[in-house]
């Protein structure tokens, strides 16, 4: 294993801001760094989404959530909801979970009432998302019965940031201290900042920040379960993307910019980019070149 190329890669410009690439294969770790050093600690975007799906396992594997049928509605069972419909009290953990609630929350489609962007400007992030009206199918869509997984998948930030109120609903603890004692800790992961809503709730959708080291230590612990079709490329589990690179399974975590935790069971390999493309439209693109051309060939040498 080398990552001489990929830094090489990486320093001439061609991938944008890379800040750091960290490989595990077999518990032997290359690493290099581009903006800061192994203690600096990197803005995680919405990689976040997989480490939220990590702590509702825990919290189901504890017995402080009855399962990923729970419904979300029974747990924050005092919220008023907006655009009231029966079909809202169906949302379960699993809707939030896989993208795939009934609620209009379309973070790829600015004109969408549940686009991100629009939940930032108010100060009830959970009434925002609980209130948002039902999804229509019109004609010319895939209705949810008809699609590969029976899931109509749509990237919703809201539903998953929701998700953290019904962590801190179930299990009596804010978010942060709950990842620290039952994740975090175990894994020897000592530096973790969170982001916060105007109401005082971790942000599960995005934000939290990580030393690149200790996502590579994340990367390690998780198998996928329940999957949703989005195109050609990904299948979509539990907070996690799963694909297949030139015959090579691998699911991951994935954050604007570029962000990407990259598990490959099948090479017992790890690869963590750090990346602050915020501003470029072919970030992903940048990492995914960087991934094939000069990373993955490495490992399957």
């Amino acid at each position: 294993m080398s990552l001489e190329s990929a830094a090489a890669g990486v320093q001439t410009g061609e991938f944008g801001a890379v800040t750091a690439i960290v490989v595990d294969v077999g518990g032997a770790v290359d690493a290099r760094y581009f903006s800061g050093d192994e203690s600096t600690l990197r803005n995680t975007r919405s990689a976040t989404k997989t480490i939220t799906g990590t702590l509702i396992g825990i919290a189901i594997e504890r017995g402080e959530l009855a399962g990923v049928e729970t419904r979300i509605l029974d747990v924050l069972d005092d919220l008023v909801v907006r655009n009231s419909d029966p079909r809202k009290h169906e949302i379960t953990v699993e809707d939030f979970l896989t993208m795939s609630s009934l609620l209009e929350c379309d973070d790829w489609n600015e004109f969408s009432a549940g686009n991100e962007e629009r939940m930032y400007l108010v100060d009830d992030w959970v009434e925002f998302t609980l209130g948002l009206p039902i999804r229509g199918f019109p004609s010319w869509t895939d209705r949810p019965e008809d699609a590969p997984c029976g899931r109509s998948f749509s990237y919703c930030t809201a539903g998953v940031s929701t998700l953290g109120a019904v962590l801190e609903r179930a299990t009596g603890v804010p978010v942060p201290a709950y990842a620290q004692e039952h994740l975090f800790d175990p894994l020897g992961i000592e530096n973790a900042t969170w982001a916060f809503s105007p109401r005082g709730i971790a942000q599960t959708g995005g934000g939290l920040e990580l030393r690149a080291g200790d996502l590579a230590k994340l990367g390690g612990l998780y198998r996928d379960g329940g999957r949703a079709r989005i195109d050609d490329r990904y299948d979509y589990g539990y907070l996690w993307w799963l694909r297949t690179y030139d015959g090579i399974a691998s699911y991951g975590m994935g954050g604007t910019g570029g962000n990407r935790v990259v598990v490959l069971p099948g090479l017992d390999a790890v690869v963590v980019i750090a990346a602050e493309n915020f501003s470029r439209r072919d970030a992903q693109q940048l990492t995914d070149t960087l991934l094939e051309r000069h990373v993955l060939p490495t490992l399957d040498a």
